[in-house]
This record gives C-alpha cells, sequence and structure tokens, in this order.
C-alpha cells in the first residue's frame, strides 16, 4: 500500500513530481530554530492561516515527540524543506520544537579511554 506522502508528489516512472522548493515557497530558512534531532510534537491546536496539504502531512506524523530527521524521511523532503514545513507549523501553534538535549560534558574521558583499551585489546 502507498503512503500518503506518494501521492501526487511522486510518480513510478517520473520520479518527484513537484520540486522541494516548490513545497517551501522557495524558502531556505526556517523561521524556528530546528536541529536535526530537534523533537517536535502536535499542540492539538488548528491552524487558523491555510497550510499546504505538505504541512498536514508533517503535522500527521507529529502525534507523539518525533524527530525532524524522522519526518523529514517520511515525507522524503530534504531536511530544510521539513524545517521550513515545521517551522510554519511552530509559528503557528500547532506544533512545539524541544531543543536536543546537550550534556555539559559530551564526552566523557574515562568512557573514550575505556573504549580505546576495549579496541587495543582486540587488536
Amino acid at each position: 500500500m502507498p503512503s500518503p506522502v506518494d501521492g501526487p508528489w511522486l510518480d513510478d516512472a517520473a520520479g518527484r513530481l513537484i520540486r522541494p522548493y516548490t513545497v517551501s515557497g522557495g524558502r531556505t530558512r526556517p523561521t524556528a530554530a530546528l536541529d536535526l534531532l530537534s523533537l517536535v510534537m502536535a499542540t492539538g491546536t488548528t491552524p487558523q492561516t491555510h497550510l499546504g496539504p505538505e504541512h498536514a502531512l508533517a503535522l500527521g506524523l507529529c502525534h507523539g515527540p518525533t524527530s525532524v530527521a524522522e519526518i523529514s524521511a517520511h515525507l522524503r523532503l530534504p531536511a530544510v524543506v521539513t524545517k521550513v514545513l515545521l517551522s510554519d507549523l511552530v509559528d503557528c501553534g500547532a506544533v512545539t520544537a524541544r531543543a536536543p538535549r546537550t550534556h555539559d560534558t559530551p564526552t566523557d574521558r574515562s568512557l573514550l579511554e575505556a573504549v580505546l583499551d576495549g579496541l587495543r585489546r582486540r587488536l
């Protein structure tokens, strides 16, 4: 069974029928700060502005916390186009976005040394 994004966007013989930049209205910069690992989730608020079918498909993928990268893969769109679509949804209050969690010390020296020791033992 074809996925919902296959509809008018893809044709088996021709490939993508709509260029990605058309989906984002030619915009290449999202208004919201989104990372590939940012988690977006639907708020349940119905957008008051008219959004395209691509926005509706993206919103449909946001029932639970979902990463921008995962939504991009499901939509079969470049990440930058997906970020523009999602930032539109953030701007109208339809989704919330949470930055990926960062650690104060992104690398733990003892962990790195243990990995290095394990690699050395295998050689």
